[in-house]
């Protein structure tokens, strides 16, 4: 059996010694069974996705929407530290606790497909004045991976050689 450039699972399921050559910007999502078990790589890291036991997975690993909500946690936190910092607010802590859920739009009586619904509550630890608590919830809406989720984002898929 033909490996594509590098060696992408052993036995156990373990990332191969060497990890692959990646350009900026890009990571490659191997199998790592034959099942949902799935390497990622990206710069210099590897992690594991996988599905649930009670879906066929061998649970060694968030889900795929779970990693979505992460991405998307830790942009919205990196922002609001980043914000906090550069004005000097009295921020000691943040959480941002995310949710995805299919839901049925009311004004869509007919529609056989819900919408798509991420809910992100975030917690603003330290001595913050409302006027900071506000535009820290604002800046939230700023983070880079939230605007790429709520743009006009087009994903073009094509066979490699």
């Amino acid at each position: 059996m033909k490996k594509n450039r590098i060696e992408i699972e052993n036995a156990a399921g373990e990332p191969p010694e060497t990890p692959p050559v990646l350009v900026d910007g890009e990571v490659l999502v191997t199998e790592l069974d034959r099942r949902f078990l799935r390497g990622m790589y990206g710069h210099s890291h590897f992690l594991r996705a996988d599905e649930p036991s009670g879906y066929g997975g061998s649970d060694l690993g968030p889900t795929p929407y779970d990693l979505l909500l992460m991405s998307l946690g830790a942009c919205t936190s990196m922002t609001l530290r980043m914000y906090a910092n550069r004005r000097h607010m009295p921020l000691e802590d943040l959480q941002v606790r995310l949710r995805h859920e299919r839901v049925h739009a009311e004004d869509c009586v007919d529609c056989e497909e819900g919408i798509e619904r991420i809910t992100r509550r975030i917690t603003l630890i330290g001595d913050l004045s409302t006027e900071e608590r506000e535009k820290l919830l604002d800046i939230a809406d700023r983070c880079p991976v939230h605007r790429t989720l709520q743009a006009d984002l087009r994903i073009e898929t094509e066979l490699a050689d």
